[in-house]
C-alpha cells in the first residue's frame, strides 16, 4: 500500500479526465473529486462559474482532509492554469505529501470528435466547437516539461 497522494488530472473537455480519474481511484483506493458531478447532483448549470469555483474550493478542502486521513484524492477539475497546479503542488510539498500530475494531452481535433459524439447523448451538456477552440487557445495553459518535472512520478498501478 502506498502513502496517500493528491493526483491531479489535467486536460480540456473531452480529454478523458473522468475515465482516467475512475482508473486512478480504483488502482489507488482514492476518492474522485469531480465538480461536474456535484453540480449535476445539485441541479446547477455546469457553466455557472461562481458555483463551480465554490464547489472546487469545497473539494480542495475535502482533498486535504482525505489525504491527511490516509486516503488519496483525485482532483478532476481540469486544472487549466499553471497557478492552480502550482498552488496544489506547493501545499503538498509543504505537508510532505506526494503529488502527481496526469496531463491528458489530446489534439483539439480529437477532442472535438469526442465532444461531437458526447453532445449527441441525451442529458449531456452540449459543448460547441467555438467554445472548445476558445478554451484551447485562450484559457488552457498546458503543462510544460519543466512543470511536469516538478511533480512526483506516478506510482505503479
Amino acid at each position: 500500500m502506498h502513502a496517500p497522494r493528491i493526483l491531479i488530472v489535467c486536460g480540456l473537455a473531452g480529454a478523458g479526465k473522468t475515465t482516467t480519474a475512475h482508473r486512478l481511484a480504483a488502482a489507488r483506493g482514492g476518492i474522485r473529486l469531480c465538480p461536474d458531478e456535484w453540480m449535476r447532483a445539485l441541479d446547477i448549470d455546469l457553466y455557472e462559474q461562481p458555483a463551480r469555483a465554490n464547489i472546487e474550493r469545497l473539494q480542495w478542502t475535502l482533498a486535504q482532509d482525505l489525504v491527511r486521513n490516509g486516503i488519496s484524492a483525485i482532483i478532476e477539475w481540469g486544472t487549466w492554469s499553471r497557478n492552480e497546479r502550482d498552488d496544489i503542488r506547493e501545499w503538498c510539498r509543504a505537508k510532505d505529501i506526494g503529488v502527481e500530475l496526469h496531463f491528458l494531452d489530446v489534439p483539439v481535433d480529437e477532442l472535438w470528435e469526442r465532444l461531437r459524439v458526447r453532445n449527441e447523448q441525451p442529458g449531456e451538456v452540449v459543448i460547441p466547437h467555438f467554445l472548445l477552440d476558445h478554451w484551447a487557445n485562450n484559457a488552457f495553459e498546458a503543462p510544460t516539461p519543466d512543470e511536469l518535472d516538478q511533480f512526483d512520478a506516478p506510482l505503479d498501478e
